[in-house]
């Protein structure tokens, strides 16, 4: 069996982000380290106990680390309105009794990857916060980290304005930090994200697979695609976050394009847009690797094959 690959995951459970973790516990090719998290579809609060209700689910021992409860700069914007109240509704969890470790995720990240001995990829699936934080306290982690792969930006038109996707709109200031960083970014955007898209037909085929992993999938891909439509007005809703952790389950899923990546933080319409260069019309080097094109029947196929693995005893 080929080596596992170690990640450390950054999120902000959110029913896309659980899913994420859910696959990265579940996935025979990825050795999950550690989990970090930040405000973002809720508060920070409500997040970690998201993450921890998902871990205790699972039976995971994986550490979780609570990281920023707002954004570098601008004031905190949260997706209550898509995840519900809790950031995670439309599932009843048992009492949480796994903890958080008494320690921020952005010393812990810093720790982490000076201590390293080989270079780590880091999975962000929330906004940038955290990371960004980390590379601005020590610099020097920026060597440690063999490729940043994110969840966030748009080629395109964005999802909660006009022209910003929520994760970069969220802290545009630690988006730019990142892509400026000089480490090797893959961008898993919206032009690749919002074809994921699971209907009724897909989270009711996983869920009857049984099995802690696919029945947590149906409870909340069904509360999650209730919002979307009454938001959105769509049939079902993009399983976002999780294409990161497919794509490192199967790199054929995705295709990528190198890319300058410019995070637009100008106050006014544009704020948070990620400007992507795909033609190469600025003399800057790319910064980047850019999702162009998503294969979403193999992304689906990985999903559940993943999901409805037995459970680890």
């Amino acid at each position: 069996m080929p080596e596992k690959k170690a990640i450390l995951l950054d999120c902000d459970p959110g029913h896309d982000d659980a899913v994420a973790i859910l696959m990265a516990l579940k996935s025979e090719k990825i050795d999950l380290r550690a989990i970090t998290v930040v405000a973002g579809n809720q508060t920070l609060e409500k997040n970690v106990n998201n993450t921890l209700h998902v871990c205790q689910h699972m039976g995971s021992n994986v550490a979780v680390y609570a990281g920023c409860d707002r954004p570098l700069l601008k004031e905190p914007f949260h997706a209550g309105f898509v995840h519900g109240e809790s950031g995670l509704d439309g599932v009843e969890f048992e009492p949480l009794e796994k903890t958080a470790r008494n320690r921020h995720a952005v010393s812990f990240i810093t720790d982490y990857l000076n201590a390293a001995l080989e270079p780590v990829t880091v999975v962000a699936t929330g906004p940038l916060t955290n990371i960004a934080l980390a590379l601005r306290l020590c610099p020097k982690i920026a060597g440690r980290i063999g490729e940043i792969l994110l969840m966030g930006g748009s080629m395109g038109a964005g999802n909660i304005t006009p022209a910003a996707e929520f994760n970069m709109f969220c802290d545009p200031e630690a988006a730019d930090i990142v892509f400026r960083s000089g480490i090797p970014v893959r961008m898993v955007g919206l032009d690749v994200t919002q074809k994921a898209m699971c209907v009724p037909a897909i989270y009711e085929r996983i869920r009857a697979h049984g099995g802690k992993a696919c029945e947590l999938f149906g409870d909340m891909m069904q509360y999650y695609c209730m919002m979307e439509k009454e938001v959105f007005g769509v049939e079902g809703g993009a399983l976002h976050d999780p294409v990161t952790i497919a794509w490192l389950i199967d790199p054929e899923i995705l295709r990528f394009e190198p890319m300058l990546v410019e995070v637009d933080r100008i106050p006014g319409p544009s704020y948070g847009r990620t400007n992507c260069d795909r033609h190469h019309l600025r003399s800057e080097p790319a910064n980047a690797m850019v999702a162009t094109e998503i294969d979403v029947e193999r992304f689906w196929t990985v999903v559940e094959e993943t999901l409805k693995k037995e459970d680890k005893s």
